[in-house]
């Protein structure tokens, strides 16, 4: 079978005489001698292992252009800022060309070597490219501690079906990145755009890196959804892809919130994510109900920081915040009679719990959804930071500009906004909890430049030093 197909589609005499098993172990060698090379070896060495380590590849797509069309692709990929230099393209052209003339291998040895070697490449190449087109390059999880959004990867099914595809240049042209944001960012980078307010470099870097997250399987897909974008401070409620709410949002403390660490300007120890302990975390949940006059159970790290001295330095805030204290689950009468300044994090024995009220560090209102990191959306009495530019100034949880307005668009019109409304204006005692008639997916992201409706390009600090982490990790595989 091997000789008749090889002979067909080269017309060169030498493949007569092959047959599967002399070129079998000439395969096998070939492939070792590449494996450490080959991205992805593993699902690639099942492939042929399946196929009987027939050269399906070199068979089914030498004439009808679609390695042409591969190598075609790799050398275009710094379109999309990555490196065309880590992929064989230059290697599969040149054994294309030789498979291609009719005298140019004269021994049936030559002849294995060849066509094996284009195998393995096309085929590592092929998966390699459309990984990172479909998929980017870095896997999120792999490189940020708070990371908790749901992002398809790359599997072994998906890969095996690349290579079984009939027609490569239909496929290839089919996973070029399509979305509007995208193409944008993609024409600035390519137009080697500078952004206003950074310099030249810096703004090529704030593109690779929003490219490489474009990239990332992670996005919405629900009709209508609330998302958070952390460094723009703000709150959107989409709808059938347009916003039909935004707020202004405050976000949790992070360790660059003075910008003191720029894209341009950072060190080798930028690669590990070290998070401050109160950036608000990248997720995505389904939010399920909301609590009017919440109370707040005072998280211990809170507690131990910030608590606990306020009590040492006034006998009375605890009793003026509306702070009740527990210990072993009972409360305390008189925690004025506890000598705050003996307790330490270390022998910290009690608990706290803020009850409802104008002073509730929650507010009137909180929104609430599955996650592993505890946070959630809510009102704030603190209305002084909305003023300002800056609003990483939370311990975590993302506070609302219009809590109300967002409780109007998740419930719409009825009993359960009427109750709401009703009992975020009164000073009652106990929370009321109510369930959303519909859950509503809920994405908090972090996406630092994008183009606007206008086209023009938006940038925003990088108040945690995200992006520097991920162009840190992108560096070996950009375009030089």
């Amino acid at each position: 079978m091997i000789a008749e197909d090889m002979f067909r589609i080269t017309q060169n005499e030498i493949f007569k005489k092959a047959d599967t098993e002399g070129y079998i172990p000439v395969f096998k060698r070939v492939f070792t001698k590449y494996r450490s090379k080959t991205a992805n070896s593993l699902v690639i060495e099942s492939f042929f292992k399946k196929n009987e380590y027939q050269p399906l590849l070199v068979i089914n797509h030498l004439n009808n252009g679609d390695l042409e069309a591969l190598t075609e692709y790799l050398d275009k990929i710094n379109e999309h800022g990555l490196d065309p230099t880590v992929y064989p393209s230059a290697e599969i052209k040149a054994l294309v060309a030789k498979l291609k003339d009719k005298k140019a291998i004269k021994t049936i040895d030559e002849a294995y070597e060849t066509v094996a070697k284009l195998e393995v490449l096309t085929a590592g190449a092929l998966t390699k490219y459309s990984n990172a087109l479909q998929y980017g390059v870095i896997n999120p999880k792999k490189i940020y501690s708070r990371y908790f959004m749901a992002t398809r990867r790359p599997d072994s099914t998906t890969m095996i079906a690349t290579l079984n595809r009939a027609d490569f240049k239909t496929f290839l042209d089919s996973i070029q990145p399509k979305s509007p944001q995208y193409l944008a960012l993609q024409k600035a980078y390519r137009d080697s755009t500078t952004i206003e307010g950074l310099s030249h470099e810096e703004s090529k870097r704030y593109l690779l890196v929003s490219l490489e997250r474009l990239r990332w399987r992670n996005k919405p897909f629900e009709p209508k959804y609330v998302i958070v974008n952390i460094p723009d401070f703000r709150l959107d409620v989409i709808e059938d892809g347009k916003s039909v709410l935004n707020m202004k949002v405050c976000v949790g403390q992070g360790r660059n919130m003075k910008n003191q660490n720029t894209l341009e300007h950072f060190d080798d120890t930028a690669r590990a994510d070290k998070p401050f302990p109160r950036e608000t975390p990248i997720l995505n949940s389904l939010i399920h109900s909301v609590e009017v006059n919440p109370i707040w159970n005072i998280p211990r790290s809170i507690a131990t920081k910030e608590i606990i001295v306020e009590a040492a330095d006034d006998r009375y805030y605890l009793s003026n915040k509306n702070i009740d204290v527990f210990k072993d689950g009972k409360r305390i009468e008189d925690p004025e009679t506890i000598d705050w300044s003996q307790v330490t994090p270390d022998n910290l024995e009690y608990e706290f719990k803020q009850r409802p009220g104008e002073d509730n560090s929650l507010g009137k209102i909180k929104f609430l959804f599955k996650n592993r990191s505890s946070v959630y959306l809510h009102d704030t009495p603190n209305k002084e930071a909305f003023r300002h530019a800056m609003r990483a100034v939370s311990h975590g949880c993302v506070r609302l500009g219009d809590p109300l307005g967002l409780a109007q668009n998740l419930f719409g019109e009825g009993a359960d906004l009427d109750t709401i409304s009703k009992d975020m204006v009164e000073d009652k005692p106990n929370p009321t909890n109510i369930g959303l008639p519909k859950k509503t997916p809920i994405y908090i992201t972090y996406v630092t430049c994008w183009a606007d409706d206008n086209g023009t390009i938006q940038y925003r600090p990088d108040v945690y030093g995200l992006d520097i982490v991920l162009y840190a990790h992108l560096q070996s595989f950009l375009a030089k």
